[in-house]
């Protein structure tokens, strides 16, 4: 595979940056594999669908860190010489791989399931009540002592 060097352009360009940015990420994930979904499940819940067929739960790894989920895939090795078989013919991709995803301000990992060669994570936007817009009454006569009404939600 080959890789381009865009730093010479750069130094030559204004403005284009972001365009440059963009170009250096698709050609570091040019496979898409594996390919994935992204679900609305409901109004805060989302669900992120990632096909691992061939990969055990063992062989899997889901780490939340800051506003990063990481999913990486690394098959194990055959161990004690268990499976004696010989492959032929591998149309069935099960190299390793790492798929990172932004996620936006409070949204939580709930939970991870697998099942049909899908590995399933569940996402859930939860706002902390201080960060819930508020109402907040004029007062049309005397100023009072100050209420805060909070919105329904």
């Amino acid at each position: 595979m080959r890789t381009f060097d865009l730093t010479p352009f750069y130094r030559s360009t204004v403005g284009f940056d972001r365009l440059f940015n963009l170009l250096d990420q698709a050609n570091g994930d040019a496979s898409g594999y594996p390919p994935y979904n992204i679900e609305r499940t409901g109004e805060n819940a989302y669900r992120i669908s990632v096909a691992v067929s061939g990969f055990a739960p063992n062989e899997l790894s889901i780490v939340a860190k800051e506003n990063t989920l990481t999913i990486k895939g690394e098959k194990v090795a055959n161990e004690n010489g268990k499976d004696t078989s010989e492959v032929l013919y591998r149309g069935i991709a099960a190299r390793a791989f790492e798929r990172a995803f932004q996620l936006a301000d409070f949204v939580q990992v709930k939970n991870a399931s697998l099942e049909h060669g899908l590995l399933h994570v569940d996402l859930v936007r939860e706002i902390p009540e201080a960060k819930k817009p508020r109402t907040i009454p004029i007062a049309t006569s005397a100023p009072a002592a100050p209420t805060v009404e909070k919105a329904a939600a």
